[in-house]
């Protein structure tokens, strides 16, 4: 029940000297500042990591093909061969949990020779032979037009989706690209649309020029067959790509005939494996923002459980004088427990606040400023601070725990005797 004088009593105790209760509080205020902003920092870490993977499928695993290194079946070791369309299949058919498996083929970079013409332009492209799902495996916004679908795969329709650092070399500036044409390697494919990478590397101009166009035009118009350069798999959000790609090695191994125990005939990028690293990194970290946090708010509240001693033996007399006129000792302890609480909770709240107004600021400069690498948006959510909260009227009660136990176990008869 709430108690006016009660209250009343416990602004006065602590506004008698206030310069020490503003000493002791500083200690919360402060422990509990450093871990809002222990905590703001990491986020922002792990936000700038995140957006580094952007809407990149991270449930995901890339494979191409290396060199046999066991001989098996009659084939001999360091024997080269090529995944084909039918491991597609097999692999859908057959591995529980595959959303999405994309044949991918390759022709160029934009490191090689000019492989793409328009008119008296050229330009060296990285040329990609794909199925619609790559869209929702790495991350791209069409900027105009559209990406190519089903209709282009059926029909082998000679169709590209360009990057725009592609069409800023190869087209003017205002100039229309959407139903013009490129030339990739003498054969003529229609541009049908544009896009930009989505990632942190969309940002860097070679993620841009790239070329997208149906896996079958590209094997008809290049001369691969059912050959595929590389796979990218993606499993369902509740299946991890890490527990299954066994099964998906052991099929491709036993459609050409690679030995069960070569793990280097197989080449693969485990992106789900990495990404959980990552994951595990920054539950580590935040584990310790919560470790070196709570050690120096344990500081403050070691200072407020010290000055709440000090006030119990100020008020000697005075608790002397209410166990005489017949207060129990639980009412002088829940006394005592409230001053320690509220104390810890108003300074607390005040870090939490402070804290609050410094990752503001903090946000305020990047906007302005722009992002810096590996760093985005710090911040705390509602239920950082409901734990702090937590931990702040945890703390207060055990800072005033010794204090109460000290003040109920005075004697009336020495308390009075007390000058």
């Amino acid at each position: 029940m709430f108690s006016k004088d009660r209250w009343d009593e416990i602004l006065q105790v602590l506004t008698t000297n206030w310069f020490r209760t503003l000493l002791t509080a500083f200690g919360v205020f402060w422990g509990i500042f450093i871990l809002i902003i222990l905590l703001a920092a990491g986020k922002g870490l792990e936000n700038g990591i995140r957006a580094d993977f952007g809407g990149l499928a991270t449930n995901t695993l890339f494979m191409w093909t290396r060199t046999a290194s066991k001989a098996y079946k009659g084939l001999p070791k360091d024997r080269e061969f090529s995944y084909k369309i039918d491991d597609v299949a097999d692999i859908k058919e057959n591995v529980k949990g595959i959303q999405y498996v994309s044949p991918q083929n390759q022709l160029g970079s934009f490191r090689g020779t000019n492989n793409v013409v328009r008119g008296l332009k050229t330009g060296a492209f990285t040329v990609y032979g794909n199925y619609p799902e790559i869209i929702k495996q790495e991350p791209m916004n069409i900027t105009s037009g559209r990406f190519i679908n089903y209709g282009d795969i059926n029909e082998k329709r000679k169709v590209a989706v360009i990057g725009v650092n592609v069409k800023s070399s190869l087209f003017d500036l205002e100039e229309e690209c959407l139903g013009d044409y490129i030339k990739i390697n003498d054969v003529n494919f229609m541009v049908v649309g544009t896009y930009k990478k989505t990632n942190a590397d969309g940002d860097n101009e070679n993620a841009q020029k790239e070329i997208y166009i149906p896996f079958t035009a590209f094997s008809q118009a290049f001369n691969r067959g059912d050959n595929v350069n590389r796979m990218i798999i993606t499993a369902v959000d509740d299946v991890p790509i890490t527990n299954i790609k066994e099964q998906i090695f052991n099929i491709v191994k036993t459609n050409h005939r690679i030995h069960p125990e070569d793990t280097r005939a197989i080449g693969f990028f485990d992106l789900n494996e990495q990404f959980q690293r990552v994951v595990s990194l920054f539950g580590a970290l935040r584990l310790i923002a919560y470790f070196v946090g709570i050690c120096v708010l344990l500081s403050g509240i070691i200072g407020v459980s010290n000055i709440m001693l000090i006030v119990v033996k100020e008020r000697t007399k005075e608790i002397g004088i209410r166990r005489a006129l017949g207060e129990s000792p639980w009412s002088i302890k829940q006394q005592i427990l409230m001053e320690s609480i509220f104390l810890t909770i108003i300074s607390g709240m005040s870090g939490i606040a402070f804290g609050a107004l410094v990752i503001y600021g903090i946000n305020y400069v990047l906007d302005m400023s722009g992002p810096v690498m590996m760093f985005v948006n710090p911040s705390v959510n509602l239920g950082v601070v409901t734990v702090a909260l937590i931990i702040l009227i945890v703390s207060g009660l055990f800072a005033g725990f010794i204090p109460a136990n000290s003040a109920i176990k005075i004697r009336p008869i020495e308390a009075l005797r007390t000058e």
